[in-house]
């Protein structure tokens, strides 16, 4: 059985001590693909390199995270942007994605009008690329949403990363027909409402399994640092909650991901 860590910063600090074990673990438990994304200019770059040195096994995003949007971002995204392919290419130089980008107005609202730009000229690129997008959104989904649907018709597709809403919520994501939520360990959580509302509402076709490693480890390792290896726990519990095997859950997440990430 061959599973698929859809976001795991692997570029981390959290992991300089032993990040070539971290992804055997991860090979070793059967993740045979991890793909890395960005937050930031420095990251971007970092993480092109990495994803070379692992070539086949980890796989590369460039983009600009909400959080870490200034008053700089223009002269930012001008950087990133060299990154790129040139408009639709699709993925030169191994990049299989534009993020994490997205809005997040969880902790200040200081660059609201800076983030809303950055991620509607990010989108931007996702059309021109053909490059799918990789979506950070916490409390904005609304200005998301508002944003996403000026390019809905143009838009290759994407990740909702790391959804962990309510049906509602889920259903409203579920109208953007090119994209997936992305499901991490939040799952295996004690109060996490997602077991129910995922099979309620959302089909099989459109979920891809995450880490967010090093952050939000699955129980039974919550607390500690997170690592792709874990993405079992968050597959295990979603074939429970769909009520089919692990095998299934596998193979039904991996052809998302490959339609996402990978069809012409």
């Amino acid at each position: 059985m061959e599973i698929i860590d859809t976001h795991c910063h692997l570029d981390g600090e959290e992991y300089n001590d032993d990040r070539a074990e971290v992804i055997a673990r991860a090979v070793e438990a059967g993740v045979m693909q991890m793909f890395v994304p960005a937050i930031d200019l420095p990251s971007s770059r970092r993480i092109i390199e990495l994803c070379q040195e692992y070539s086949g096994t980890l796989y590369p995003m460039v983009g600009l995270h909400p959080e870490e949007v200034r008053a700089d971002w223009r002269e930012v995204l001008q950087e990133i942007r060299q990154l790129l392919p040139t408009s639709g290419t699709g993925g030169g130089g191994g990049l299989i994605a534009i993020g994490e980008v997205g809005l997040d107005f969880y902790w200040s609202r200081e660059f609201e009008q800076e983030q809303m730009l950055a991620f509607e000229e990010q989108v931007r690129w996702s059309i021109e690329t053909r490059l799918p997008l990789m979506i950070h959104c916490r409390k904005a989904q609304n200005e998301m949403v508002a944003i996403l649907k000026r390019y809905q018709d143009d838009l290759p597709g994407g990740v909702f990363h790391c959804f962990t809403g309510n049906e509602i919520e889920a259903q409203q994501l579920l109208e953007f027909p090119r994209f997936v939520l992305g499901i991490g360990g939040v799952s295996t959580f004690k109060k996490s409402h997602l077991p129910e509302v995922l099979p309620a509402v959302v089909p099989l076709d459109r979920i891809v399994l995450e880490t967010d490693s090093p952050y939000m480890a699955p129980v039974p390792h919550r607390g500690q640092r997170n690592e792709p290896a874990f993405v079992v726990q968050v597959l295990a519990r979603l074939a429970q909650a769909y009520g089919i095997s692990e095998e299934e859950m596998a193979d039904r997440t991996n052809e998302n991901v490959a339609r996402v990430f990978f069809s012409e």
